[in-house]
């Protein structure tokens, strides 16, 4: 799977082909040359599900902070 094609997946979809991948590495049955690409793979399907993760994340809750740049507290997201 190329790198754009992993960018487009949605968290369910990069989660399943990561949960996939380490199936099949923790199988033992892998050449390693095929064992460091279904690594570089999985790296890239780790970030996606971070990036979507964070994203969902930043819609429910927004953190308030003081002038003292302390956080006090949540709002709720407010989309710009």
């Amino acid at each position: 799977m190329k790198k754009e094609e992993i960018e487009a997946l949605c968290f369910e979809d990069a989660l399943h082909e990561l949960e996939s991948i380490v199936s099949k590495m923790d199988n033992g049955q892998v050449k390693l040359e095929d064992a460091i690409s279904m690594y570089e793979q999985g790296n890239l399907l780790r970030k996606q599900c971070e990036k979507k993760l964070a994203e969902a994340r930043l819609k429910v809750e927004q953190i308030t902070t003081s002038t003292a740049g302390q956080a006090i507290g949540l709002e709720p997201f407010k989309a710009e």
